[in-house]
């Protein structure tokens, strides 16, 4: 796999391409919702970055483990061990997924965010870490007890690459490091250089940490190929939204700190003390970090979605996004009112995530419209990266990005921005309705009206 895994922008592929022909099947495809103007429409699921929709295949394992349920490792009936095997072997499908290297291991957790918490948890002491402003705040805020260098945004992948060097080659060349990049940023789809960015870090004595929680569920990731560390991902974002996560990599650094939780699972053997205390033996394995009765239906559902994605071939998958992507990005360029973010360029590689502003219009206010008027399901705000959305909007650092007032006056720039994003089960319809639907309210304007209620634009009654 290459660093940027076959998505020039460049590349249009056309609706008649066999690749395009047909979305995955989600649950949700036929769900409709009322209009403010009367009347109801299949709502399209525009926000998958935030949480995208379970494949039908996800859904309809789980729903075939649902009656063999049970606790794992822990029992001796028949469901308690078929349970355990159907965790264990998940373990395996995922390792197999990231292609990860035979001594790595796989921790399932709650999501991503609870993942970089993990690693954040038992880095080494004196451990220098080093992260983009760009990232998502689940990678941004962790590494509270480490010393953090936080890097600015590049304007190129290369900038990147040299940003992460200079940085790095003036730390402490004895102390552990770690670098933490995401894989696709959740703001503008673009795809970052993460084997540029992995070989830099080694080459100056540091691990590096992928976020991929936008790139797994758009692209092939090989932990061998890009030569990182360790991968976080969460399985909503995957097609598999049950509440599980998963960091997977390198063991040492798991295996040397105190569990993540302390408790039953995490630990091996536990024994009172002739003077009355208590002393525990904790497991080296991924157990150690997976204290409680884990979420065995999530980490299942994450299982089946790797496996429904490698069986659809990620060929095709990323052939039909290209081909959704080229469908926006060009609807939007005939919009002049249209400003899309970005960091690297129109030419850069991206997923099917893409933020934008309107001049005269509050972002909130139009995504409010875009739902109540067309059925379309999109986000306004900071997405939970503010530094990268600030930087590319250009705002001060401490303005907020709230709804505000109902609509913004002409020419005034929205203090936050709109995203849409989709995926392997959109279907084109969703992505012309969209850009229908911006191109008739930046003409003809909202046919509501809307107020602010608790810092949101909501359709007045």
């Amino acid at each position: 796999m290459s660093t940027y895994p076959n998505t020039a922008a460049t590349d249009v592929v056309t609706a008649a391409d066999p690749a395009c022909a047909e979305p995955l099947p989600v649950l949700g495809r036929d769900v409709t919702v009322p209009l403010v103007t009367g009347g109801e429409v299949t709502y399209a699921a525009l926000d998958y970055a935030a949480s995208a929709p379970a494949l039908q295949r996800v859904w309809d394992d789980v729903a075939a483990y649902a009656p063999y349920y049970g606790s794992v490792h822990r029992g001796a009936g028949y469901l308690s061990q078929l349970s355990t095997d159907l965790f264990e072997q998940s373990r395996a499908t995922v390792a197999g997924f990231l292609d990860c290297r035979p001594s790595d291991q796989v921790v399932f957790t709650r999501s991503t965010t609870d993942s970089l918490n993990l690693l954040a948890a038992v880095l080494p002491a004196d451990c220098q870490v080093f992260v983009f402003e760009t990232e998502h705040h689940a990678s941004l805020l962790p590494w509270g007890n480490a010393q953090v260098t936080y890097l600015n945004a590049p304007r190129t992948p290369a900038q990147a690459v040299e940003t992460l060097e200079r940085a790095l080659a003036g730390r402490d060349p004895y102390g552990p490091a770690l670098v933490c990049v995401t894989g696709a940023s959740n703001v503008t789809g673009e795809l970052w250089p993460v084997k540029e960015l992995a070989a830099a870090a080694h080459a100056h004595g540091a691990r590096i940490v992928l976020d991929a929680a936008q790139l797994a569920p758009h692209h092939p990731v090989s932990v061998q190929e890009l030569d990182v560390d360790w991968v976080a991902f969460s399985g909503h974002k995957l097609y598999a939204p049950f509440g599980s996560g998963v960091l997977a990599g390198r063991a040492d650094w798991l295996q040397r700190a105190e569990p993540y939780l302390a408790g039953g699972g995490a630990s091996r053997k536990v024994a009172r003390r002739a003077d009355g205390g208590v002393d525990v033996e904790w497991h080296t394995t991924a157990a150690r970090h997976e204290a409680g009765s884990p979420n065995v239906i999530g980490v299942y559902s994450i299982a089946s979605a790797c496996k429904a994605l490698t069986e659809a071939g990620f060929e095709d998958l990323v052939a039909r996004e290209r081909h959704l992507i080229a469908k926006v990005r060009s609807g939007l360029a005939e919009v002049p009112a249209v400003r899309i973010l970005s960091l690297f360029g129109d030419d850069a590689p991206r997923v099917g995530v893409i933020s934008f502003v309107v001049d005269g219009w509050n972002s909130s206010h139009f995504a409010a419209a875009l739902s109540a008027e067309y059925g379309i399901g999109v986000r306004d705000g900071l997405f939970c990266a503010h530094p990268l959305v600030r930087t590319l909007l250009g705002s001060e650092p401490q303005a907020q990005g709230e709804c505000g007032a109902p609509e913004a006056a002409p020419g005034e720039r929205s203090l936050n921005a709109i995203r849409v994003s989709f995926g392997a089960g959109t279907p084109d319809e969703h992505v012309d309705r969209f850009v229908g639907a911006v191109k008739e309210l930046v003409a003809d304007g909202a046919k509501w009206q809307y107020r602010t209620e608790e810092g949101r634009c909501v359709p007045a009654v």
